[in-house]
């Protein structure tokens, strides 16, 4: 009960309080790529939160052997993004060898749902913050989750975005920053951070 506890607990601060694209910023290009269509939206959350949570519980094994070298630190993104690389290139392989017609639909995106900031900004996360493997485990599960939410966030403002009460100057590209913008600083409030009285 105490694991899963820790797993929900991580999670929630992942989605939440350190949500990878409102807190840090990390994926936002393939957030905006992901909003454009729903089908999207839905690929982009199973791939991400499937690597982020097996790659996850790898490092955490690497973290916990290295832990006492004082080098280790500079070996850790190469080390993170070879975990991510050898994941991918697995599970590529076995759904061209066992499911073709889904890998054929997978291809054009899984690339950059697995390679991006946010990814790997989950496994720093866990690093950062998780005590053991069911930590890691839930920031990893909890940046996808994350992710997805973000990523709605901006597909049902999309229409609106995208208005021709928008300046044309704003429409597009810079005003879906400024939404992602009010987003982060709204939900920078879970963090409980207040204004000091001067």
């Amino acid at each position: 009960m105490e694991a899963f506890m820790n797993i929900i607990s991580a999670s929630l601060i992942a989605i939440f309080v350190q949500n990878s694209i409102f807190e840090r910023a990390l994926g936002i290009n393939v957030l905006l790529y992901a909003s454009r269509k729903k089908e999207h939206l839905l690929g982009f959350f199973a791939a991400i939160t499937y690597v982020t949570t097996i790659s996850a519980a790898i490092v955490w094994n690497f973290d916990r052997l290295f832990e006492t070298n004082e080098y280790y630190y500079i070996f850790v993104p190469i080390l993170y993004v070879a975990i991510v690389s050898v994941i991918y290139i697995l599970t590529l392989v076995v759904i061209w060898r066992f499911f073709p017609k889904i890998f054929r639909a997978l291809k054009q995106y899984v690339h950059l749902s697995v390679f991006n900031c946010s990814v790997i900004g989950a496994l720093f996360l866990s690093n950062l913050h998780g005590s053991d493997i069911f930590s890691y485990i839930g920031y990893g599960f909890g940046t996808g989750v994350g992710f997805l939410i973000a990523a709605y966030l901006l597909y049902i403002a999309v229409p609106r975005l995208h208005s021709p009460l928008i300046p044309a100057a704003f429409r597009g590209f810079p005003i879906m920053i400024v939404y992602v913008g009010i987003l982060s600083l709204a939900l920078y409030a879970f963090t409980g951070y207040t204004t000091s009285a001067v």
